[in-house]
């Protein structure tokens, strides 16, 4: 049984364990491990795969609701939109990857997270990104964006499945370590989820997809340490994808289970057939033995831990009922794909893994599955957050010339136009998408029924760093207000949490905040947590990002023909703010600040979750009831970049504005304070009495403030400029700024 590899502390080491997690397992073996034991347990207590720094803290999610038919701890989440349907989604991160090789990092994350949908049983009908990028004048950034944008869209358009929107900020702290975070959702019958349990002692485990190789060989390790000066020579960890196979991989799936077949599947993600093995094992309760001689290679010579460690692509491994095998392998040989029988379901909770007749490796389940290590770190608030917060507006003139901070605020990258990305997106694909990118949430129809689904993925890394616990709460805010503004109930989210090296306690401290803020977001706003993932070790020669934890949110429309959308419809609409006054204060973390003083400062604006979830309640009736002719939530910029984005479509200028705002406060902060819970609407002179009373009905402060029409982006008083000049600041200063 033995391997003859001597353990040695460097290659205990090497394989990311401590010397208290290698001491714990002598303990659980009685023995020395195997080298392909040690791997196992390597990837299986990775931080990737087991979350042993976020667990604790990750229990603070609220999980269950009345539309939540599936929680975290399968592949993805799953919630009842009605019509005897579920939504199915999940987000992910590809980060270390994608810094590594942009291309092939991006587009196996892409892969990755439509596994995670279809093995649920449903079919994927769109893709989010949320991508995190250094600054644009470092050498690399334009390589990254290039290959990035690149790689997502090279998958998805080869698969066959639309990326319908997205988001992407630009900040110094992701020179070393960008993110690239990929969100998918799904239709299913809601009586037809599968899950990946290995379940029925005697059943058959069946391999199916695409051969193994060498490739992605310790994918899920070098995902949970930082990056160094020899980065780059991790480039062989990085996973090579096919999205023309995992196209036969879907569709095979899909239709074998439409047969009373499969017991319990899952995807070789992360780990590959090491953690798909052992987490099924895990969630039944039983164990597993594995043959590794049947296992479809496309390398020769593979070592028993290269074959159970690869990360190689488009591979799924599935229980069936015992006896079926035949049906199983017919539907994937129809296909062109592998399907083999490569062992069994066992019930003494043991993974058994053979090669040539030996065993060579034998290991319990539990202690790598549902007993892995559990660490509650320690965490301290940095020394220098109380400075970092400290914001004294009366050293911080208000410029002259407003109009033209108002120019450079949509020149800025958060706010110009990015359909240079998104235009290299297949998005109308299937025939689903209702509302393209580029308005605050994308918005789909599920075919045969009235339903439109909206999704949004947001979250502003400054407002974290500042303040991670407010920063967000208001990335959960936002992304509902901006599932809202299109007509749609907010649901739930799925979540993917970007932080630096958790051992260190300043970083632990942010997670914990965020996490708190999150969870409290979320039970206000009553859409619960179903799926997600953490992604830690975000630092590069101990350099740390922004604490990113990404929101996206998915919302129901009763019917999708009542979506709204951002943009102005025409002229002499009357132009309306819903929400809150503006503090006059309001610039802590803002886009201002950073774009035209050049601080990341401050506290964020402070939250009403209570008034936000009166606010959505308003703005999916008041979209049922055809009030609205336009709807934008406010962030980023303020009032003044909000006004202007109504204006702003990919195929040109709509039309122009003349607005007054009637308070008193700095003039900087009433035109590009970021005060939250606020929405521009207009309304037709034909439903202004509807809309007015009902906004009294609802207990919605709204304030008539303009009228759109003319060539003008007019604010009385304050700024004004052309609406042609504005459209061509706000059109060409991505590529600009990235060299395109």
């Amino acid at each position: 049984m033995r391997e003859e590899v001597k353990i040695t502390p460097e290659l205990i080491r090497e394989h990311n364990l401590t010397d208290e997690e290698y001491e714990r397992i002598l303990q659980i073996l009685g023995r020395e491990p195997t080298l392909t034991e040690l791997g196992i347990f390597s990837v299986m207590w990775s931080e990737h795969c087991s979350y042993k720094s976020s667990k604790v803290h990750l229990k603070k999610f609220p999980t269950k609701g009345p539309y939540v038919i599936q929680g975290p701890g399968e592949n993805a989440g799953v919630i009842d939109i009605g019509h005897g349907l579920a939504a199915v989604f999940k987000m992910e991160s590809h980060n270390h990857p994608s810094f590594i090789e942009p291309y092939q990092g991006a587009a196996t994350g892409v892969g990755g997270i439509l596994r995670d949908v279809f093995t649920m049983g449903a079919r994927p009908i769109a893709l989010l990104d949320s991508l995190r990028f250094g600054n644009p004048s470092e050498p690399r950034t334009r390589f990254l964006v290039d290959g990035v944008v690149a790689g997502i869209a090279g998958y998805g358009n080869c698969i066959g499945i639309p990326t319908v929107g997205g988001e992407v900020y630009f900040e110094d702290c992701y020179n070393g370590n960008i993110l690239v975070n990929v969100f998918t959702v799904g239709i299913a019958r809601k009586e037809r989820i599968f899950k990946g349990v290995a379940e029925g002692v005697g059943n058959p485990v069946i391999y199916v997809g695409a051969k193994t190789g060498r490739d992605g060989i310790h994918g899920a390790t070098m995902a949970s340490e930082e990056f160094d000066e020899e980065s780059e020579e991790k480039r062989p960890t990085v996973q090579v994808g096919d999205p023309f196979m995992e196209k036969l991989l879907l569709e095979a799936c899909l239709e074998l289970m439409k047969r009373d077949v499969i017991v319990g599947i899952q995807d070789m993600g992360a780990a590959g057939l090491t953690s798909s093995s052992f987490e099924m094992a895990g969630r039944a309760g039983n164990g597993i033995e594995l043959d590794l001689d049947r296992v479809p290679l496309r390398e020769e010579g593979m070592t028993p831990y290269e074959i159970m460690l690869s990360e190689s692509q488009e591979r799924m491994l599935l229980v069936a009922k015992k006896g079926r095998e035949d049906e199983v392998i017919e539907v994937f040989k129809k296909w062109d794909l592998d399907a083999v029988v490569v062992g069994r379901v066992t019930d003494d909770g043991y993974v058994r893994v053979r090669q040539g007749g030996k065993v060579v490796a034998e290991l319990p389940v539990a202690p790598l599955t549902t007993d892995a290590p559990v660490y509650d770190r320690p965490w301290k608030r940095p020394a220098d957050q109380d400075e970092l917060q400290k914001l004294d507006l009366s050293s911080v003139p208000v410029p002259e010339d407003l109009g033209e901070v108002w120019k450079r605020l949509l020149g800025s990258l958060e706010v110009c136009d990015r359909s240079w990305i998104y235009r290299q997106y297949d998005h109308m694909i299937r025939t689903n998408t209702v509302v393209l990118p580029g308005s605050d949430s994308a918005v789909l129809r599920v075919k045969g029924t009235p339903l439109g689904l909206a999704i949004s993925v947001d979250c502003n890394p400054r407002y974290c760093y500042l303040d991670p616990r407010l920063g967000a709460q208001i990335a959960v805010a936002e992304s509902a207000r901006n599932v809202a503004v299109a007509g749609a109930k907010p649901l739930a989210i799925t979540d993917c949490l970007n932080f630096g090296n958790p051992e260190k306690p300043e970083v632990m401290w942010q997670f914990k905040e965020a996490v708190e803020g999150m969870a409290h977001a979320c039970s206000v706003l009553e859409t619960p947590v179903v799926s997600g993932n953490v992604s830690f070790y975000n630092e590069t020669m101990g350099k740390g990002i922004y604490p990113t934890p990404t929101v996206a949110m998915v919302g129901v429309i009763s019917d999708y023909l009542n979506a709204v959308t951002q943009y102005f419809k025409g002229e002499g609409h009357f132009i309306y703010l819903a929400g809150p006054d503006p503090s006059g204060e309001d610039l802590g973390g803002s886009l201002y600040l950073k774009e035209i003083h050049g601080m990341v400062r401050g506290i964020p604006p402070s939250l009403d979750l209570a008034f936000e979830k009166k606010l959505h309640k308003f703005l999916v009736e008041g979209a049922k009831r055809f009030y609205f002719s336009s709807a934008h939530d406010v962030s980023e910029g303020g009032i003044a970049v909000a006004l202007a984005e109504c204006c702003f479509t990919d195929e040109g200028p709509v039309c122009g504005f003349r607005v007054s705002l009637p308070w008193k406060g700095r003039e900087d902060a009433l035109l590009f304070g970021e005060t939250q819970g606020r929405v521009i609407i207009t309304v037709t002179s034909e439903r202004e009495d509807d809309f007015l009373k009902f906004s009294e009905e609802m207990g919605i402060p709204v304030r008539k403030i303009g009228i759109t029409g003319g060539n003008e982006l007019h604010i009385e008083g304050l700024a004004s400029l052309s609406l042609q000049e504005g459209y061509e600041i706000w059109k060409r200063a991505f590529r600009e700024k990235l060299g395109l």
